[in-house]
């Protein structure tokens, strides 16, 4: 198929304030294309793909789209009309469009993802919204499709379902994500908003990461030449008498835009600085579930699960919208009480809380006296630091700090709250969605954060890898109020699991979006622990088999060195772009087969040690 040039951004500049969103920016998107969009909290991301729709206008430069170019927008909350139906909502105005095929098409984007085409929009939740919009774009079969977070409120079966759907689409998409497995899964270009100029990579994420790396290596060597040329003509400006008399005027002049060069350069903003304080620390036991149930009216959302949560446990809470992880979290810190069973408590708990809602924000309150009403100072870790200094370390410059929170923009916005809450000790964090909103460098110094830190996570999440990267065992919804314990992350939870996830969505659409029980529970004694149970001696094959494992795990660290050398060649994009793909599969499998080997000599060390 002949590839043709749909959208071309040429010179484009746009600016909101002091620094440029678009500075003599330059794109052009083909057919076929999916262009991962990516770049740092308030970029300029939605904005240009608000150019590219035609919402907004650049400043100066040019945007050129082919002729009868159709192109749909799904915004990051997107606007429904709350007095229709779905149906309605995806059928528009037939009459007005004459487009008689739309509503067989709506019809069959709806039963693709289980809505109720009756349901008015208005009872909708944020996940069945976003899928709604998602469909009424679809239906109108577009040649561009813009999308941005479209993963946000989606759960595990809507991500794999928009995956499957995008692979298989026929227009071209750009797409505002930091789900960084989606990327991998769905994009054939890495395009970063940097400084206000696109950046664009072949490949998928994990290409732009090895890419962008020398990128900013080469950025920074090229910096470095450029200031050291420019010191040693302020050196030779500055000489006596003597030097004065013999000036070039040339020289001079050269020496004057190396000036305004150098005052041009905008500098890579710096990283969020993350540092959490635990304080005191718990007791040895968080919380205690014997026999808990739980439900709204005939609907049960917790059944007879009995857990325990031991201090420096990493625990992630998974499954569909709907299934119940937040009220499940409220439970176990005992916000809610159970409709039976019971829940005990330990000592010294200080439990902090990201809300997936933002709900304790003060939309009218400065930045300043959310972090800490009432004080200039806060502290940290037997600190003390000022709230200018401390809002700097999460990226919101002094002149911010007296802003209103209503002028934030989405990240920021959770920036904010993670500011808010690692502004006071905690022994128990709890993070419900903290992934939503935040930039993909953001998220990286988070999940680093998390790994060391030596109090309880509780946390839910549908971003896939910050699952694998963050907790070490697993508490899903398995259907009917059946929750179940698995060993690791995301990963391991999809192996270990007793049925695979298209049989899930399979009963999730026949069910009109409630999930059915997929597996019959095992008892809470059978479930398996973040920290393996003790059972009894390691046997003699056992212990040969633990003798093995590190040389097994090194095999596979060289195999994957050799294949990650072979990506490093840019030259294999260019002319090898199947090989590429067959390699990352192979890195994708020689990673899980790793995770299952240190999940196995953890195991294996704890038996050992009984």
């Amino acid at each position: 198929m002949a590839v043709t040039t749909l959208l071309t951004l040429t010179d484009a500049q746009l600016a909101y304030g002091h620094h440029p969103l678009l500075d003599h920016a330059e794109l052009a998107v083909q057919s076929g294309e999916r262009i991962g969009l990516i770049g740092r909290n308030g970029a300029g991301k939605s904005s240009l793909l608000k150019v590219m729709d035609g919402r907004i206008q650049p400043d100066d430069g040019e945007i050129m789209r082919l002729g009868g170019l159709k192109i749909a927008t799904v915004e990051q909350e997107p606007q429904l009309d709350e007095g229709l139906s779905v149906l309605e909502t995806l059928c528009g105005d037939v009459n007005e469009s004459e487009d008689w095929q739309r509503p067989a098409r709506a019809q069959a984007l709806i039963e693709q993802l289980g809505l109720d085409a009756a349901a008015p929009v208005a009872g909708l939740s944020g996940g069945t919204r976003k899928r709604v919009a998602l469909a009424r774009a679809l239906a109108d079969e577009p040649d561009l499709l813009l999308l941005d977070e479209p993963t946000n409120h989606l759960d595990f079966e809507g991500i794999a379902w928009l995956e499957a759907l995008l692979l298989q689409a026929r227009c071209s998409v750009i797409v505002i994500t930091h789900d960084r497995r989606f990327l991998d899964v769905v994009a054939t270009r890495i395009v970063e908003l940097d400084r206000g100029k696109l950046l664009s990579f072949p490949g998928n994420f994990s290409a732009w990461q090895q890419r962008k790396a020398e990128w900013l290596e080469a950025e920074r060597q090229q910096n470095a030449r450029f200031d050291k040329v420019l010191a040693q003509e302020e050196v030779w400006i500055r000489k006596g008498i003597e030097a004065r008399r013999t000036r070039n005027e040339g020289r001079v002049r050269r020496l004057e835009q190396l000036r305004r060069d150098r005052a041009q350069r905008r500098e890579r903003a710096g990283n969020v600085n993350l540092a959490l304080d635990e304080g005191q620390r718990s007791g040895k036991l968080v919380a205690e579930l014997s026999h808990v149930s739980h439900g709204y009216g005939p609907r049960v959302l917790v059944r007879d699960l009995s857990t325990s949560i031991m201090r420096q446990d990493r625990i992630g809470l998974i499954g569909p919208n709907g299934a119940g992880k937040t009220t499940l979290l409220k439970i176990m810190l005992g916000l809610i009480e159970p409709d039976s069973g019971t829940v005990r408590l330990g000592t010294n708990l200080n439990i902090g809380y990201f809300d997936q809602m933002r709900s304790q924000l003060d939309e009218s309150a400065t930045l300043a006296d959310t972090i800490n009403p009432g004080s200039e100072w806060i502290e940290i870790g037997g600190q003390r630091k000022h709230v200018m200094s401390y809002l700097e370390d999460f990226l919101f410059p002094p002149a911010r700090a007296q802003s209103p929170v209503s002028s934030l923009s989405g990240g920021e916005r959770a920036r904010l709250v993670l500011a808010r809450l690692f502004a006071r000790p905690t022994n128990v964090l709890v993070m419900d969605e903290p992934t939503n909103d935040l930039d993909i460098e953001t998220l990286e110094l988070l999940e680093e954060l998390l790994q060391d830190y030596k109090g309880t996570v509780l946390l839910v999440s549908h971003d896939r890898s910050f699952l694998n990267n963050v907790v070490t065992q697993t508490l899903a919804a398995e259907g009917d109020g059946a929750w179940q314990e698995y060993v690791g992350g995301y990963d391991e939870w999809q192996a270990q699991r007793p049925a695979p996830a298209a049989s899930i969505a399979a009963s999730t659409a026949k069910a009109g979006g409630k999930p059915e029980a997929d597996a019959t529970p095992r008892p809470a004694s059978e479930t398996a622990r973040g920290k393996p149970a003790r059972q009894g001696r390691i046997s003699a094959w056992e212990l040969r088999e633990l003798e093995e494992l590190p040389e097994s795990i090194a095999k596979l660290e060289a195999r994957q060195a050799e294949l990650n050398e072979k990506l490093a060649d840019g030259s294999l994009y260019r002319d090898a772009p199947g090989e590429v793909a067959q390699i990352q599969e192979q890195l994708r499998q020689l990673e899980q087969e790793m995770e299952g080997l240190f999940a196995r000599w953890e195991l294996l060390e704890e038996k050992r040690g009984g």
